[in-house]
């Protein structure tokens, strides 16, 4: 089958499968004589493996690595990704601990009806014990997170939208 039928096959885009086989993941079962891409089932079967690998969340580079190895790798990269999980988890937990801890404060209650800003926001989190790092480390967290809740929060603090892209920009590189 051509590279558009296996995409379909397997619910992506055309695009995709060709990047899974830039990045060494995936290659044509053969080539025609005029060297288009042909799959076939044990692709299908491939394909459908990275599909999985990335709906749990493995990179690119550690699906590589369990293509390419044996069943302990595999159990292995999983052991290791649900690791992973488990402090992304635990990260969260800290965070919704720290709304609530927040929804608490007297700084809320007062601001009830009123226009929440950044320089409130800040004033809010500095009083519930969060030092200039956490604070970066939680928009940090909050950006590789849920980028678009990220968006919408800053927003709602009527941050100009430059200064939210400029402040998504730097949560992204650091």
């Amino acid at each position: 089958m051509t590279v558009s039928k296996l995409a379909s096959l397997c619910g992506l885009s055309r695009t995709t499968v060709l990047y899974y086989e830039s990045q060494g993941l995936l290659k044509p079962g053969q080539r025609t004589g005029s060297n288009y891409r042909v799959y076939g089932e044990r692709e299908v079967n491939t394909l459908r493996q990275i599909r999985l690998y990335r709906s749990v969340g493995m990179s690119v580079r550690e699906i590589r690595f369990v293509l390419s190895g044996r069943d302990s790798e595999v159990a292995s990269a999983l052991k290791r990704r649900l690791a992973e999980v488990d402090e992304e988890i635990e990260l969260l937990r800290g965070h919704q601990k720290a709304i609530l801890k927040l929804l608490q404060n007297e700084s809320i209650q007062k601001s009830k009806g009123k226009k929440m800003t950044k320089d409130k926001w800040v004033v809010v989190m500095k009083a519930a014990g969060f030092s200039e790092e956490d604070m970066h480390r939680w928009h940090r967290e909050f950006e590789k997170a849920a980028p678009t809740d990220h968006q919408e929060f800053l927003q709602f603090l009527h941050i100009p939208e430059k200064e939210i892209a400029s402040i998504r920009e730097w949560s992204r590189k650091n």
